[in-house]
């Protein structure tokens, strides 16, 4: 089909380039130029009108794409006649037209099958060869044979060659219009594909310019358009530019994890920028993956970034957790607890009886795992209780200072290490019992993974681009991966030897209970933790006020 439309085209260049020739040589044999009126000979006006007009009927004819051989079968055989009959005319091989025939021998050798073009070029070397014979025979005239041979010879050469050559650049236009087409139909099927997956896809440039994305990636960042604007330009993004900036000084590490947070109706750049969403529910938890799009030089600077929206997937598996623990705390008092209470009650008992080293050592090892199951006991029973929660508004300045100094005596650190933020005179409605154990918490695990330097802990009050009031505890330690992140607050789930897997579930729940959020967000603080270099912090979102 593609062969079929190339010809066609260039039929219809070939009848262009026949009317440009007929005119140049009606003006040229046909017309007197000095005077402008029709010379007296009329064989070679009479012929170059008719090689005119039949011109402007083969352009109009070609338009119509039908009988393809039998349209240049005749266009040729015109072509042959009024060249022939102009030579005739001319006075032979002297004249100088001969190489007019090079014109329909060209248009045959690149339309017509080779057989076709060959047999025009043996009519236009018999024509010659035909009339250079009469001349010396019947007229007795010395007319140019070699000439006319040579031109003969010429015409079957370049018949054969531009043939050749003509053939082979069509089947690389078939095959280029073949691969064009291939190449059509898999974008079509990419961009079904792209539109339906569940994940979203940004294309972006090394400096953050978002080329396209999908409907998913739209919906996870609250998009109204799918390019046309930085990833640095929104502040909502700001996480997302900062983990690609990172990925991109260290392209190793090609995966990541954030956290957008709930922003304001037109959080764009300004004007001409991107128009966002705000959005009004709750933070989305973004898994990112990047790729580089290879070219085969290097050249193109544009990236993929995959977006897995985990929020989901987190709830669901929190879900599927608390089913099990539900059948869990309906039997656990009775079922475990009288037995763990008897086994510590005989460990205080041997103890007043034995004394040495060895049978002390055993004794502390029982008495310790003892006290690990009845704190894991205590917090699941906890988590049944769904208390109610007291509605008093807390102030975070007095409430934090008393808080700090518990946490200080019970680790014995000084006083420098935990550092609080101006809370200023906010207040937030939480229940103090609560949030203080949600803080002791959060504070028990960074004091594991802190330097203890001075203001290694940090406290400190902030309000989200929603006006919601927040409360950020942070660590100079190493941030959380991303595969400990996706099971961060699953009950049962620890890295730590001693831990239940409890305490951070347990916090979440004690946050939502008092309409308020518990989350693990990574944050990139260059001025304090080295270039590019990630970090995360818990982040306790209250309700609006």
């Amino acid at each position: 089909m593609g062969a079929r439309v190339t010809l066609w085209r260039t039929l219809q260049t070939f009848t262009v380039t026949r009317i440009v020739i007929a005119l140049v040589l009606l003006l040229y044999l046909g017309v007197d130029l000095e005077s402008g009126a029709l010379r007296p000979d009329p064989v070679n006006t009479e012929t170059c009108v008719f090689y005119v007009l039949t011109a402007a009927m083969f352009a109009l004819a070609a338009r119509w794409q039908r009988r393809f051989l039998i349209q240049l079968g005749l266009q040729i055989a015109v072509d042959l006649l009024v060249i022939s009959l102009l030579y005739l005319a001319a006075g032979g091989m002297r004249s100088g037209l001969g190489i007019l025939y090079l014109f329909p021998l060209a248009g045959a050798a690149i339309l017509a099958p080779l057989v076709l073009a060959l047999f025009s070029a043996a009519v236009a070397t018999l024509f010659l060869l035909g009339l250079n014979l009469w001349q010396l025979v019947i007229e007795g005239r010395d007319p140019p044979l070699m000439q006319a041979g040579l031109f003969g010879a010429a015409f079957f050469a370049g018949v054969l060659m531009v043939n050749r050559l003509a053939a082979r650049l069509l089947k690389q236009e078939e095959l280029a219009s073949q691969r064009g087409a291939d190449l059509r139909i898999q974008q079509a099927i990419n961009e079904i594909v792209i539109a339906d997956v569940g994940d979203g896809i940004l294309v972006v440039g090394e400096d953050g310019a978002v080329f396209t994305g999908n409907p998913a990636a739209r919906r996870m960042l609250g998009l109204q358009a799918d390019a046309g604007f930085l990833l640095h330009a929104v502040p909502a993004f700001e996480p997302v530019a900062l983990a690609f900036d990172a990925w991109l000084a260290a392209p190793d590490n090609d995966k990541g994890f954030v956290t957008l947070k709930p922003y304001r109706e037109g959080d764009g750049a300004g004007d001409g920028e991107a128009e966002v969403r705000g959005r009004r529910d709750q933070p989305v938890h973004l898994k990112l993956r990047f790729a580089r799009v290879a070219d085969g030089s290097d050249a193109a600077g544009r990236s993929v970034i995959f977006m897995q929206d985990v929020s989901a997937i987190e709830n669901q598996a929190q879900q599927l957790k608390l089913a099990s623990m539900g059948r869990l705390t309906a039997s656990i008092a009775h079922e475990v607890r009288n037995p763990l209470s008897a086994i510590g009650h005989a460990t205080e008992l041997l103890a007043e009886d034995l004394h040495g080293p060895a049978e002390l050592r055993l004794l502390k090892i029982v008495r310790d795992n003892v006290t690990r199951v009845n704190r894991m006991v205590e917090d699941i029973l906890q988590l049944s209780r769904k208390a109610q929660p007291n509605g008093e508004p807390v102030a975070l300045g007095p409430f934090l200072e008393e808080l700090k100094a518990e946490f200080c005596e019970i680790h014995g650190l000084a006083g420098d290490i935990v550092y609080i933020g101006d809370p200023g005179g906010s207040a937030v409605r939480f229940d103090p019992l609560h949030l203080h154990e949600v803080l002791l918490n959060l504070l028990n695990n960074a004091v594991r993974y802190a330097s203890r330097q001075p203001a290694s802990i940090r406290i400190f009050p902030a309000r989200d681009a929603a006006g919601r009031r927040e409360l950020h505890v942070q660590d100079d330690g190493p941030g959380i991966t991303p595969e400990v992140r996706d099971h961060l607050f699953e009950p049962f789930y620890t890295t730590s030897s001693k831990g239940t897997g409890l305490g951070l579930y347990l916090a979440r729940e004690l946050c939502l209970n008092n309409d308020a959020k518990l989350d693990y967000e990574y944050r990139f603080d260059p001025s304090a933790l080295g270039p590019r270099k990630a970090s995360g912090r818990f982040v306790i979102t209250f309700a609006l006020e």
